[in-house]
């Protein structure tokens, strides 16, 4: 607060304004203006001078906005600039899968084989964290849910029961015009042209089972699986005794699935041996409502192709809920219910470019009454990776007719015996791992490598140990954390080379942390973490070291764990 005072220097009246502030605890008087020899003037001369130090100070405090707002203006355009989202085609997603070590093809050193590919070390160690991420979902996190690993190879009449020997066909066609070879649906010939223009020459139905022969002397005709779901429901029985289950309640499982592809194609888009996650959820016909259906499945906002757009022949896609599809009775709530979690899982996953596409009823498949393809839009274009079909009783009563099994259960809250129907969500895994890869693909113009933002639960090595000083008692200290940390993770140690080709190394291949020894680690026993997507850096003890790590893959923020390190960037 301001305020004029008076003094008289010899025999003069003088007046000053003075104004009260604290300065390291103390309080003190400052003068701010000499005011003049009358109190009048002295007064006016106050108003004028707070007026204007009002006037300034608006006008630095609109200043230092400005200055603000531009700084963070900068800030946007360094990181645009810094950071810009590469699209990536498929061929050169082949390239760099090969190249870091996740994707080879399959007998690489003969020329590959058509349809087949091979994990690599990083491959398979983020695919297995992907399955890892479903069984958690799907499986250990649900009440109803259990899983099961059934045999690729099952009784031949298996698929004589499900239709797969009868309907499971795809119509062959070659193009007229550039010889490529492919595939199209029944309901598609004569009405479809290739991409090149050219017209279809039809060669024929063929069936996409695998067959083998079983047995050495008296061999007899196999089938390799062509779908997960069979091996499900021939032990739906065997499972609901020993589970103690009762309606509603699915059964899991993720493997390998075989299909012989006319034209295999686009990596592993169309391969001929992939690997399917689905489940069969199994619900008394009676049972119209979900008691697992909440708010945040019917509000969730989705984009969808409905099936009327596409028998008017066009492709718009609309914004809608969950909750509005069932009132359009597009779908039932159990159906409503799963296919809200799939998409739920994919966002967890932060694969939140999902589209729904509604089958029309010409081109469901034999047992389904109601199927939805969920869509990914990947950087080279949009790809089914997951569905979800209503395939009512028709299996279980399949198999009952071929087998001559029961397959009723007694449901105690209504007190009768059925056959259930079944929601049946399917997720085609590489599918699934390739839309991680693209998403996480980024092109850092700063740093000028590549820099993989695959989320810290699913990247393939969660943290690099780097002694960043020469010395035997560096290395001791490096190889002594990374023994620890291996006790839980997929740890990479790494001590050739320069700091920031360490670094680059490790962003190409998505690892989030970056932990380096120097010499602080032998006075005080503390590290540094650097974290891939920013560069930036933080200070943290030893033997804090696996707490902050799995803290930090369960989505905490590494920064709040210790003392930010300004120091020279090295990448």
């Amino acid at each position: 607060m301001a305020f004029i005072v008076k003094k008289k220097i010899n025999g003069g009246e003088y007046y000053y304004l003075r104004e009260s502030r604290r300065e390291n605890g103390k309080i003190r008087a400052i003068t701010l203006a000499y005011l003049g020899k009358t109190k009048k003037e002295a007064e006016k001369k106050t108003r004028d001078f707070l007026k204007n130090r009002e006037k300034i100070k608006n006008e630095e405090i609109i200043k230092e906005k400005m200055v603000e707002e531009k700084k963070q203006e900068i800030k946007v355009d360094e990181k645009l600039e810094a950071e810009k989202k590469i699209k990536i085609n498929i061929d050169e997603l082949t390239n760099f899968c090969k190249r870091e070590g996740f994707i080879f093809r399959s007998s690489d050193i003969y020329g590959g084989f058509s349809g087949f590919w091979d994990y690599g070390p990083l491959g398979i160690e983020l695919f297995n964290n992907i399955k890892k991420e479903w069984w958690n979902y799907f499986v250990h996190q649900k009440e109803n849910m259990v899983g099961i690993d059934a045999s690729i190879i099952s009784h031949p009449r298996t698929w004589q029961a499900s239709g797969h020997i009868a309907n499971f066909n795809d119509v062959a066609v070659v193009c007229k015009k550039c010889k490529q070879a492919t595939k199209i649906d029944k309901t598609e010939v004569g009405k479809v042209k290739c991409e090149c223009g050219g017209e279809y020459d039809v060669k024929g139905e063929f069936n996409l089972m695998f067959k083998t022969r079983v047995g050495a002397i008296d061999s007899a005709d196999a089938y390799l699986r062509g779908e997960t779901a069979q091996g499900m429901f021939m032990d739906f029985r065997l499972v609901q005794q020993t589970s103690r289950k009762q309606l509603p309640f699915g059964i899991a499982q993720i493997g390998k699935c075989f299909r012989n592809e006319i034209a295999p194609r686009d990596f592993l888009f169309r391969s001929r041996e992939f690997h399917i996650g689905e489940f069969e959820f199994f619900i008394n016909p009676e049972e119209k409502k979900c008691s697992l259906l909440e708010e945040k499945h019917l509000g969730l906002r989705i984009k969808i192709l409905d099936a009327e757009t596409q028998i008017e022949g066009r492709t718009e896609l609309r914004e809608t809920t969950v909750g509005n599809m069932l009132k359009e009775n597009k779908l039932e709530e159990w159906h409503a219910y799963w296919l809200a979690e799939q998409v739920l899982w994919f966002n967890s996953l932060g694969l939140t470019e999902i589209k729904i596409r509604e089958h029309m009823k010409s081109e469901l498949s034999h047992y389904s009454s109601a199927t939805f393809d969920l869509d990914y839009e990947y950087s080279f274009g949009s790809r089914e990776i997951a569905g979800i079909a209503n395939r009512g009783q028709y299996d279980l009563t399949q198999h009952t007719k071929e087998s001559g099994e029961k397959m009723e259960i007694f449901d105690e809250k209504y007190k009768n015996k059925l056959i259930p129907k079944v929601i049946e969500p399917t997720f085609g895994i590489e599918r699934v791992f390739l839309a991680v890869l693209t998403k996480a693909y980024n092109f850092d113009e700063k740093r000028q490598n590549v820099i993989l933002k695959i989320p810290t639960k699913l990247a393939p090595v969660k943290a690099a140990v780097f002694p960043i000083i020469k010395g035997e008692e560096y290395e001791k200290i490096s190889e002594e954390i990374v023994r620890d940390l291996r006790k839980e993770w997929n740890i990479a140690y790494d001590k050739s080379g320069s700091l920031g080709r360490r670094y680059a190394r490790n962003d190409e291949i998505g690892t989030p942390m970056c932990i380096t020894v120097d010499e602080d680690s032998l006075k005080d026993k503390s590290v540094t973490i650097r974290w891939r997507d920013n560069a930036e850096q933080v200070k943290v003890k030893i033997d804090n070291l696996r707490e902050i790590i799995r803290s930090v893959i369960n989505g905490e923020d590494l920064f709040k764990f210790g003392k930010r390190v300004n120091t020279r960037k090295k990448d």
